[in-house]
């Protein structure tokens, strides 16, 4: 399968640690194997809300492409390219959708709708849409995307040692993984986890506080506010490295976001064995299946609470959860094979457009 080059336009800095950046990274690498000339271009300025620097950046970067390369424009940076949809639409552009950004928790009304217009308006010139879930693709029909249009590529997962939990030694310990914003729901789980402290249980929550320090500031008011500063540690954004040890030692995989675009947190939790209570935020219902997780619905603290004190009281529970978890897990993609499906939805962009030309000249 031949390819153009291909360069993926995406808000900097690309070494960030999330969801939507590891698949960035690990697709490219991926595409780099299978041999493929493929990059990362980082994109300057305010996302996803551009401001000034923001559209100067997009227009820049897409405008010093060499003729021939195939742009595919990262979800976050997408609203910036508004204002370009000839030029995209003239470079047979593919947006690459982790979710829609109008679909952001903790945004006002307006910003919802600033954010919509713009990215329909320049999802309306993409030559294809590949997305990480089929509820993004859903999501999609809001924004005006033809299904035909819609590739989706799910993440893919790596090998992963088994979790052996705290094996009976001090507290139960839960881990949560995602950065500190509204979306991911952080304070409904410390609210579900305030209802049961009469129990033995830690919190480790790992993920930045600098993308939305009000987020961050409140979510510490709510520790205060609750009395369980004591008992859950915000560890901020840690490496591969330094995040081994705490899935290691996991008992229970735990986060209320109110929508994914896929999971990935999920996914490693079960590729590792780690029993997952959580919400049906987005695609989340989609990935984590079977009798090793328990969702409820997004912003239920009540439920949520619920749900992790049997975790935690009923071992026996959380052992067979533990066993359902790991089988699961190792059913899920792998990142080669995801990389290779990538590279067919970019080819079949490229397909859909020679057929679009042939039809007008004939």
């Amino acid at each position: 399968m031949h390819l153009p080059p291909v360069r993926l336009l995406c808000p900097g800095p690309l070494d960030a640690v999330s969801g939507g950046y590891i698949y960035n990274r690990r697709i490219i690498g991926g595409l780099r194997a299978l041999g493929h000339d493929v990059a990362m271009l980082a994109l300057d300025g305010r996302h996803p809300l551009p401001d000034e620097a923001a559209e100067a950046s997009a227009r820049a970067v897409l405008g010093a492409l060499p003729a021939g390369t195939l742009p595919v424009v990262d979800s976050l940076g997408l609203p910036a390219f508004a204002g370009l949809a000839a030029e995209l639409r003239a470079r047979r552009a593919v947006a690459l959708i982790h979710h829609p950004t109008a679909l952001e928790t903790g945004i006002t009304a307006e910003v919802s709708a600033a954010l919509r217009a713009r990215e329909t308006l320049a999802l309306s010139a993409m030559r294809r849409v590949i997305v990480t879930s089929g509820a993004t693709a859903r999501a999609l029909a809001a924004f005006g995307v033809p299904a035909g249009r819609i590739g989706v590529v799910l993440p893919g997962n790596d090998p992963m040692p088994r979790s052996e939990g705290s094996r009976g030694v001090g507290p139960v310990s839960i881990l949560s993984i995602g950065t500190l914003v509204p979306r991911k729901g952080h304070d409904v789980l410390v609210r579900a986890l305030a209802a049961i402290p009469d129990l033995d249980w830690r919190l480790t929550i790992v993920g930045s506080a600098g993308r939305d320090p009000d987020c961050a500031a409140q979510l510490r008011a709510i520790m205060a506010e609750t009395g369980l500063g004591q008992r859950i540690t915000l560890a901020g954004e840690l490496s591969d490295e330094a995040l081994a040890p705490l899935w290691r030692t996991a008992d229970i995989f735990a986060l209320a976001t109110h929508y994914e675009g896929y999971g990935m947190a999920f996914a490693e939790a079960l590729r590792r064995g780690v029993p997952v209570a959580g919400t049906k935020g987005g695609a989340v219902g989609e990935v984590a299946t079977g009798d090793g997780c328990a969702l409820c619905k997004p912003g239920d603290a009540v439920t949520l609470g619920k749900v992790l004190r049997r975790m935690i009281c009923d071992t026996d529970v959380r052992a067979q959860m533990a066993e359902a978890a790991w089988a699961t897990g190792q059913a899920l993609p792998d990142w080669t094979a995801q990389a290779a499906a990538f590279a067919a939805e970019l080819a079949r962009a490229g397909a859909d457009a020679d057929a679009d030309a042939d039809g007008e000249r004939s």
